[in-house]
C-alpha cells in the first residue's frame, strides 16, 4: 500500500512555486478517504506547508429536504447533497482570491452547518474529500479539470462491506436496519461511484 509520505512527496513535487494547489480525494462510502486525508494534512502541515480539508459532508441537504423529496432513507446518494453549493465553494477556493467560508457536518445531529468554517486565501494545499469529486453526472461534472491532482480510493467489495457494516454496528443500529443501510443503500450507491468516476491520477485500492 502506497503511503502517505510518498503521496505528499509527489504533491509537493506537483505543486512547484503554486499559490493554491488543489486535491481531490473520491472513492465511495467506507473507503478510507476520511482517514487518508487527515494523514495527509498532517504530513503536509510536518513539512511546513499550510493545509485544509474539504469534507463534501457539509454539504448534506437537510434531513427535513431530503424527507419532503422522499431521499431521507437514501442519505448518501447524489442526489442528497448540494452539488451546485459544492462545485461554487471548490471553484471559489481555486481561484485564492479572498477568504472562504465553509460548512461544517454535524454528525451527533446529523446538521449541517452554514458558513462554520473559514479558509484563508493564504492556504496552499485545499485537500477537498467526498464520494462524487470525479463524478461522471450533473452537476458533479463541472469539477473536471479543477483539481490540480486526484486520487480515487476504492477498495474491494468485501473490504468495503465489512467496513460499512462495522460503521453502522458503531452506531448500535438493529440487525434489520444494518441490513438495509448496507444492501438498500450504501452498498449499491458505492457501486454506483465505482462504475460512474473519471479516472484519478492516483487510484488506491485500500486505506
Amino acid at each position: 500500500m502506497i503511503s502517505p509520505t510518498t503521496i505528499v512527496d509527489a504533491l509537493l513535487r506537483r505543486a512547484g512555486d503554486a499559490r493554491r494547489f488543489m486535491i481531490g480525494i473520491a472513492g465511495p462510502p467506507g473507503a478510507g478517504k476520511s482517514t487518508l486525508v487527515e494523514a495527509l494534512r498532517e504530513k503536509l502541515l510536518a513539512r511546513g506547508e499550510t493545509a485544509e480539508i474539504l469534507p463534501m459532508d457539509g454539504f448534506h441537504m437537510d434531513n427535513g429536504i431530503l424527507a419532503e423529496r422522499g431521499l431521507l432513507p437514501r442519505k448518501g446518494v447524489p442526489e442528497s447533497f448540494d452539488g451546485r453549493g459544492f462545485v461554487d465553494i471548490v471553484q471559489a477556493l481555486k481561484r485564492a482570491d479572498g477568504e472562504v467560508l465553509v460548512p461544517v457536518f454535524d454528525r451527533s445531529r446529523e446538521i449541517a452547518i452554514n458558513a462554520a468554517r473559514a479558509i484563508a486565501p493564504q492556504t496552499r494545499f485545499i485537500l477537498a474529500e467526498g464520494n462524487y469529486l470525479l463524478f461522471r453526472d450533473a452537476p458533479w461534472d463541472r469539477l473536471e479539470g479543477v483539481f490540480d491532482f486526484t486520487i480515487f480510493v476504492g477498495p474491494p467489495y468485501a473490504v468495503l462491506e465489512e467496513r460499512l457494516r462495522r460503521r453502522w454496528l458503531d452506531y448500535a443500529l438493529p440487525e434489520d436496519q444494518i441490513h438495509w443501510k448496507l444492501y438498500g443503500n450504501d452498498l449499491p450507491n458505492g457501486k454506483r461511484i465505482l462504475e460512474n468516476s473519471r479516472p484519478a491520477d492516483l487510484t488506491i485500492d485500500l486505506f
